[in-house]
């Protein structure tokens, strides 16, 4: 399943870096400002979101955590250090991905705790360093321009 997950990824990531390089031209720019090597990649730490080991069954509370959860994500995002995350479509063990503009788990996990439905165990993480298209850092930026409701 993972691996699935991970050419799924991999996959989205090569369409992006296709589409942006639809002409040869090196914008030295725009490779500084989103962290791009000579290869135009850059480090991140990539995070499954899972079930974790509270269980949380007052549906206030359980609103709240869910309600904090989805204002964290935009908290990192506004603050480029979450640069993807969603939720899974079909119940494969695994609730969501993130992407973590970090280079290190530590870095993540500390930016993970300042969620509060992992901080209550609703949620636990998993972390794996990634290498990847440095174009991922004009998702969030993309995305606002994309985005006509916002669900938080």
């Amino acid at each position: 399943m993972k691996k699935r997950i991970y050419l799924v990824v991999a996959a989205f990531c090569w369409v992006l870096a296709s589409a942006a390089q639809n002409t040869d031209i090196y914008d030295s720019v725009l490779a500084k400002k989103t962290g791009a090597d000579d290869y135009g990649m850059k480090q991140y730490v990539m995070a499954f979101l899972k079930k974790g080991p509270a269980q949380v069954t007052d549906k206030n509370q359980r609103s709240e955590l869910l309600k904090g959860h989805m204002q964290n994500i935009g908290k990192l995002a506004e603050a480029g250090k979450l640069v993807l995350a969603g939720p899974m479509t079909a119940d494969t063990g695994i609730e969501g991905i993130y992407v973590f503009n970090v280079t290190t788990i530590a870095e993540a996990e500390a930016l993970s705790l300042t969620d509060p439905a992992v901080k209550a165990g609703l949620f636990a993480m998993e972390y794996h360093p990634w290498y990847a298209t440095a174009a991922l850092m004009e998702i969030v930026r993309m995305h606002n321009t994309l985005q006509k409701k916002k669900r938080m």
